[in-house]
């Protein structure tokens, strides 16, 4: 599309992020949460509805969703109701759903984005409301029978609803991944689209610039990773000014997203609402949050992205850059924070973090979780390179992999087992030094004659000679001394 045609318009984009619930039960009763069980065997009555049941709320899950609400600095509905949204479908049980309707738990909240020129944003949250998760239909390859596993059914989720303040595909990928570090540093959810434990759909609409009323908004679902909700925006954006450019007018409508293609597919007309028929649900009670039990959620809080983004930027001075791959995933920032304690040479704890150790977890497709070694022995190791008693390549190249299989070794202990220290005995130094320029006399004239490009030769010859053990800036200022002599 001509940049100057797309210039003309401004889009408009909200996103409605469903979160699964990492609970042990399902949300109104008492059946095992539990993804990659067998079909249609984490079932009771509860959940399949029947006469005479009872459903009773997970305080676990209104916990989460509280925690949700506060890391997205949202105000906290003290007397929630809960209500059932009515609709038939496969997948659904009961024919209706247990949720939230005009009383949800979280409003008026805020997520900050950091986008590509380095200023920060704040997209509104209108509300982040609790239900139940729906069955799953399943559509095998050869078959025409829909298969229905109600395993799903009843898992807890929250839904978080952003306001329309995203305005490209960028940000709303930026967004979608603020939302997933919360729910997982929280511990609320993993966060893993593939298996649908976090689920997007995207309502897009465009106008033209300065105008003060938005277009007609069209809801895209069927989008199961980061990439695939900026491609489905990207697309649907192009499609909406293309139409609009011919003359032509948008439907209101719900469009499926063909990540084989890119593109996007009517699915249903939105021009009537659909009638949910929205009332109170008659069998369970008001839920009160009184203030003790939103200040002990509160004081569960974790540290949070954002904050330790602050720290790590901030208190330790390091790069926008370094600071935002140290969070981006949870592990690896409360690694590097607790590393961090231990070292005042942040830059180092950074790049060790970055460097070796992500390069040993990636090369075996493992977690931090298996790393063998604990913050302390990175933090030794650093401390053994800022005294000169260890050169960094010899503590990346010899000591690191040596710790990696000795792990109840200290980092001093093992370097001297090794025989890893380097040699700082300037008596023993100028020795070898002398050693190396008697056995390179023709080069030493050359230095001597004005090649100084020469000095990288001999510190290479003596590293050769000590084993790569020779302190280096010693080392240097000896060789220097003994040439220029």
């Amino acid at each position: 599309m001509d940049e100057a045609i797309k210039a003309k318009y401004q889009p408009v984009i909200g996103l409605e992020v469903h979160a699964q619930l990492l609970t042990q039960s399902k949300m109104y009763s008492s059946d095992e949460n539990e993804y990659g069980a067998l079909p249609n065997n984490n079932l009771s009555v509860i959940t399949l509805g029947h006469p005479g049941t009872l459903p009773k709320v997970n305080r676990t899950a209104v916990e989460y969703a509280m925690k949700m609400g506060l890391a997205t600095n949202c105000h906290i509905t003290r007397d929630n109701l809960f209500a059932r949204k009515n609709y038939f479908y496969p997948d659904l049980p009961k024919g209706y759903q247990i949720t939230q309707d005009k009383t949800p738990i979280c409003t008026a909240g805020t997520v900050p984005i950091r986008l590509a020129d380095g200023t920060t944003k704040n997209i509104g949250v209108t509300r982040i409301h609790m239900e139940e998760d729906a069955g799953k239909s399943m559509h095998l390859a050869g078959e025409v029978e829909t298969l229905v596993d109600l395993n799903r059914a009843g898992v807890p989720l929250i839904e978080i609803v952003s306001e329309p303040d995203i305005r490209n595909a960028d940000e709303a990928y930026a967004y979608l991944s603020e939302i997933k570090k919360l729910v997982v540093y929280l511990g609320v959810c993993d966060g893993n689209m593939e298996e649908g434990s976090l689920r997007c759909d995207a309502n897009i609409s465009v106008m033209l610039k300065g105008a003060d009323k938005f277009g007609v908004k069209v809801e895209v679902k069927n989008m199961n990773s980061f990439r695939n909700v900026q491609r489905a925006i990207e697309y649907e954006i192009e499609r909406q000014i293309e139409i609009l450019e011919a003359g032509g007018t948008l439907d209101s409508e719900t469009r499926g997203f063909d990540a084989a293609t890119g593109t996007t597919n009517g699915q249903r007309s939105k021009e009537t609402l659909n009638d949910y028929r929205y009332f109170p649900e008659p069998d369970l009670p008001p839920l009160v949050i009184d203030d003790a039990w939103l200040h002990e959620v509160q004081a569960s809080l974790p540290a949070l992205p954002q904050q330790l983004y602050a720290r790590f930027t901030g208190e330790l001075g390091l790069s926008d850059y370094d600071a935002s791959v140290l969070t981006d995933q949870k592990e690896v920032a409360l690694f590097f924070d607790e590393l961090s304690r231990l070292t005042p040479n942040a830059k180092a704890a950074a790049n060790w973090v970055q460097g070796p150790v992500k390069s040993f977890l990636n090369e075996r497709a493992l977690t931090l979780a298996d790393f063998p070694l604990q913050p302390q022995h990175l933090a030794d190791i650093i401390q053994l390179i800022d005294e000169n008693k260890v050169g960094h390549s010899v503590a990346a190249k010899q000591l690191f992999p040596y710790l990696l299989d000795h792990p109840t070794q200290t980092a001093a202990a093992a370097a001297e087992a090794q025989g890893l220290l380097q040699q700082s005995d300037a008596g023993a130094l100028e020795a070898m030094i002398q050693q190396v320029l008697d056995a390179n006399p023709a080069k030493v004239e050359e230095y001597r004659g004005g090649k100084k490009s020469l000095t990288g030769m001999f510190m290479g010859e003596l590293m050769k000679l000590t084993g790569g053990k020779a302190d280096p800036k010693l080392a240097n200022q000896l060789l220097r001394q003994k040439l220029d002599a």
